[in-house]
């Protein structure tokens, strides 16, 4: 049986809030009060999460059988969900950066928005934003060239740029509109955009799928067009332009087959 540990922000931190211990991983097993005993970090000072939260419930004896509820404003409170491996969370408000950072497991639901580097380099589980999404969603980690590899992102509103950077593996859903360079150096992933894309789609990206619903506004010169297929996307069949790049990168084969990036534009 589930059990529910609910977080509500009473002091609202000057600075900037670290709290990678707010994840079903690291609450299970333990009591509101040792959960509240917790470490937090506000700037180079360490606090406790009861300073800031009113910690009621408790957690599950494992990270599969908590429930976390985030509630109050936590629009400066970074890291919530991180590297989590399973159960789950529900955050009511606008949270800041790294929202599942390094997810490998379970099911983080954001009621509103996100801001960026959520989903980092996510491996697994389900990431559901209903608002919005800031940039570099689903990317690797500055200065690394790991992205997601597993794992599923689902963005009900709009996202920013550099979305899927370096993406290996796993699925982004966008119902809403996109910024510029999605899927930069991809290597495998799928991309869906609902909604319409800026430009750079794809740059020197070398496998995985791209499916652009609506409008792109420039089209990447290194994207050659193949030929029209029919796809099925949501239950749903639309005829979409196919083509192939970046032409501009080198690409291996696989069985004697050149591998691409696949971009689909609606028709």
């Amino acid at each position: 049986m589930m059990e529910t540990v609910t977080i509500t922000m009473k002091n609202l931190p000057a600075l900037y809030l670290e709290a990678d211990n707010i994840s079903p991983d690291v609450f299970a097993g333990k009591t509101a009060e040792q959960i509240a005993g917790l470490d937090v970090f506000e700037g180079n000072t360490t606090q406790t999460l009861g300073k800031y939260f009113e910690v009621t419930g408790k957690a599950g004896a494992t990270a599969a059988d908590t429930k976390i509820v985030v509630k109050g404003d936590v629009k400066k409170v970074k890291y919530l969900g991180f590297k989590m491996t399973a159960g789950e969370m529900l955050i009511e408000e606008s949270a800041d950066l790294y929202v599942g950072a390094w997810m490998k497991g379970g099911k983080i639901t954001a009621k509103k928005n996100v801001a960026a580097f959520a989903g980092l380099a996510m491996k697994g589980g389900e990431l559901n934003i209903e608002g919005d999404a800031g940039n570099y969603l689903g990317t690797a980690y500055r200065g690394d060239w790991r992205g997601m590899s597993g794992g599923k992102i689902h963005v009900k509103g709009n996202a920013g740029s550099d979305i899927g950077m370096y993406m290996k593996g796993g699925e982004i859903v966008i119902d809403g509109n996109i910024d510029v360079h999605p899927m930069t150096h991809a290597e495998g992933g799928r991309l869906v955009v609902k909604g319409n894309a800026k430009s750079k789609i794809g740059g020197q990206s070398l496998q995985g799928d791209i499916i652009i619903f609506g409008d792109i506004e420039v089209m990447m010169p290194g994207f050659k067009p193949v030929d029209t297929v029919e796809l099925e996307i949501d239950g749903k069949k639309a005829k979409f332009s196919h083509f192939i790049g970046d032409m501009g990168e080198r690409h291996k084969k696989k069985k004697g087959q050149v591998m691409y990036m696949n971009l689909y534009k609606k028709l």
